[in-house]
């Protein structure tokens, strides 16, 4: 320690600061599965009933997913201090916006957020600049497809059905964030949105240290999850309300049907639900194992990933109900589609 000199003194200490905060942080999300498990075991609560179901998961979620938040959004933050709205812009979206959205969307099959989770992206992406259409295209595909879920599927159900839950994912993912792009409808975000969007990132002119990086992360966490992290844990709790609730048998008997009607009912009933891909594709097994037609049931996995009520609930705080049922529309149209597809392809 006696040889650094008083202008590293500072430096280190940050350096310090950093490596404690990522111990803390990672220390946290390790014990949250046993420490959650156990204060959900000291409830009052019968343990195989509903209410103990829905309890167990919100107990979970919440801290993991607004720890999620916390790091996504600090990491954004201090990337933001590297580029400028502009230059993030044409990296992402380039002169071809198309580009832009094929880039986000595949950026999208290797980070696997849940949906709730993804939100935080899709504050930093806006915030940055980068287009809406590229942005709601990453949106779409990050909880929707990833190598979680497709390693999954490969191993469940075999490698084609994995190769074309891929493509087609993919497919919606980039036409949705295209036609959303067309319409040009940034003035639907939320008006602290659009002035976060607007604002640039404003570096001094010296060179910037590691310290006000930092500095700048966290400015973003304070920012950003202070006006978020009440909705993120209103549709948790609906998550945790439609987890304990809905049982099984009910969803499988209606997907199970050959009428035309089971591709619509199964978007429906998938909505509600929150899980990310991974999650989910147990219950798709056993849907399958069930006699549930294999498209309608792709198309619930698809909109329970991709369209999830708890999802909504928390973007309701960035966009404006129009902007949200644009959304919820175009996306749903892909996957009426996929599921449609994939009963014909695969009877």
């Amino acid at each position: 320690m006696s040889n650094i000199t008083a202008s590293q003194r500072p430096i280190l200490a940050w350096w310090l600061r950093i490596a404690f905060g990522i111990i803390l942080w990672t220390a946290a999300y390790l014990a949250l599965a046993p420490a959650s498990a156990w204060f959900a075991s000291v409830l009052p609560l019968t343990r195989n009933g509903a209410l103990y179901a829905a309890a167990a998961f919100f107990i979970y979620e919440v801290p993991k997913v607004l720890l999620l938040l916390a790091i996504v959004v600090f990491v954004v933050g201090v990337i933001r201090t590297f580029f400028s709205v502009e230059r993030t812009r044409a990296f992402l979206a380039g002169k071809n916006e198309f580009v832009g959205n094929v880039g986000a969307a595949s950026l999208g099959i290797v980070t696997p957020f849940c949906s709730c989770s993804a939100v935080p992206m899709f504050l930093g992406f806006v915030s940055a600049g980068v287009p809406l259409g590229v942005t709601f295209s990453f949106l779409i595909a990050s909880p929707m497809i990833n190598e979680v879920a497709l390693g999954l599927l490969f191993a469940l159900v075999g490698w084609k059905v994995a190769a074309v839950y891929l493509g087609f994912g993919l497919a919606i993912a980039i036409v949705a964030g295209w036609v959303i792009g067309r319409l040009h409808l940034e003035s639907w975000l939320e008006p602290w949105v659009q002035a976060l969007r607007a604002a640039p990132v404003e570096l001094p002119s010296h060179k910037i240290t590691a310290a006000e990086r930092v500095d700048a992360g966290i400015d973003a966490v304070k920012d950003i999850v202070g006006k978020v992290w009440l909705w993120v844990v209103a549709g948790i709790a609906v998550g945790a309300f439609i987890h304990g609730y809905v049982p099984n048998g009910v969803l499988a008997a209606i997907m199970g049907r050959g009428a035309w009607w089971s591709v619509p009912a199964a978007v429906a009933l998938g909505v509600p639900m929150y899980s990310n891909a991974a999650g989910v594709i147990p219950v798709v097994e056993a849907l399958l194992e069930k006699g549930a037609a294999l498209g309608t049931v792709l198309a619930f996995m698809m909109s329970v990933t991709a369209l999830s009520l708890p999802e909504m609930i928390i973007l309701r705080k960035v966009l404006s109900l129009r902007l949200i049922a644009v959304f919820a529309g175009t996306v749903a149209a892909g996957i009426l589609a996929v599921g449609y597809l994939f009963n014909i392809l695969f009877l």
